[in-house]
């Protein structure tokens, strides 16, 4: 069936303004496999939309050859919100200025709202538990009661997203290399994701802790396997995060070949009809998001790096100076910023004036570092 386009307003926080969610829809509304994919909850980031742009023009040329196996879902701009909010001729995407904080954090936990409906209804069938597990979350989404035009954007996602066997939540970092996120346990099921895409670091987690949207759909499955042991409940939502480089990454050509890696994954999940090539020769090993070190800024300065991204780097080695220009001794101004842990400089502060905190580098290791805990693992 071709293409259907809705559009469904939020409820305005205005006299004279409305804003409303793009969704585009391929496929049969009841089909399987059913995938859902969003860009720019964060709304600054701006690689995800024109990956979003090519993708729809694959699809709709395979939706005219009748190529569309399952249901699939787009999102090209997640948050109208973020989209909106300019600030002195600046795009303020990540936080919502009303004061709802990050956008892609603290999503609701559907898993209190289905416990009693489930409890004594599951058993030993896989398939017909998944079904069950399915409607209740859809009912729990139902059972929100926004109180905002933030909290009406979530449930409206949500409503989109929560009943599909792929979520892929499309961001990107400051100044990055492409890299991924997964649950693990869908590790290595989505490893071709990865090497299609070409990502320079995948990062595992069990439950990262910031109530992020990719997590909000994928964990409940593990948290109800966890309080229903005797049942037969599979990890049924593939829920992942793909930060598609840098935010000054955005080009065409970057974004077509994204857009490719994306349908090639689609058809080997069977959403699209075709036979894809197999996935290139990873570029990385998974490693457990506890083993990434997030160097903060210890102090305001101007940031210089030493490396560039795609260095591999060892701990204790130098990676860049935080320097004081207003320092009396030029030669004490500098404060030299290191690696906690041997690995990859995978992401770069864009901004080089820095505050206490900033994060200003990302090294993805291998050893689990003490000071890196599951479920507080999130950055703000």
């Amino acid at each position: 069936m071709p293409r259907q386009t809705r559009r469904i307003s939020l409820p305005s926080t205005s006299l004279v303004a409305s804003r409303h969610v793009t969704f585009h829809n391929y496929g049969a509304p009841d089909a399987r496999p059913k995938a859902y994919l969003q860009a720019a909850i964060h709304a600054n980031e701006i690689p995800g939309l024109l990956v979003m742009h090519h993708l729809t023009r694959l699809l709709d040329e395979a939706d005219s050859a009748g190529a569309i196996q399952g249901r699939i879902t787009l999102a090209p701009y997640a948050n109208p919100i973020g989209l909106d909010q300019w600030v002195s001729g600046q795009h303020i995407g990540r936080y919502e200025l009303r004061g709802g904080g990050n956008f892609n954090r603290n999503w609701p936990d559907l898993v209190p709202a289905v416990l009693e409906s489930l409890d004594g209804n599951l058993g030993a069938d896989a398939e017909a538990n998944v079904g069950l597990i399915r409607r209740a979350l859809a009912q729990a989404v139902e059972g929100i009661e926004p109180a905002s035009e933030l909290a009406a954007l979530r449930r409206t996602l949500y409503r989109e997203a929560v009943d599909a066997d792929v979520v892929l939540d499309l961001h990107c970092d400051d100044e990055s290399l492409l890299h991924c996120y997964f649950l693990a346990v869908h590790w290595p099921e989505a490893a071709d994701l990865a090497s299609d895409l070409g990502s320079h670091a995948v990062l595992l987690s069990d439950d990262s802790g910031g109530g992020c949207f990719d997590e909000g759909l994928g964990l409940p499955w593990l948290r109800l396997a966890e309080r229903f042991p005797e049942a037969a409940i599979p990890p049924a939502c593939l829920a992942a995060t793909i930060e598609l480089r840098g935010q000054a990454d955005v080009s065409d050509a970057l974004a077509e070949a994204d857009a490719a890696a994306l349908f090639r994954f689609l058809q080997r999940r069977g959403l699209v009809a075709g036979e894809p090539a197999p996935p290139p020769a990873a570029l990385c090993e998974a490693t457990h998001l506890e083993a990434c070190d997030v160097i903060k800024a210890t102090r305001a300065g101007v940031v210089s790096y030493r490396l560039e991204l795609g260095e591999r780097v060892a701990a204790g080695q130098a990676i860049a100076d935080l320097i004081d220009p207003a320092a009396e001794d030029p030669e004490a101004a500098r404060q030299t910023v290191v690696s906690g842990t041997d690995g990859l400089l995978f992401t770069r502060q864009l901004h080089k004036y820095v505050t206490a905190g900033t994060v200003l580098a990302k090294v993805a290791g291998s050893q689990r570092l003490d000071h890196r805990h599951t479920g507080n693992l999130m950055e703000p």
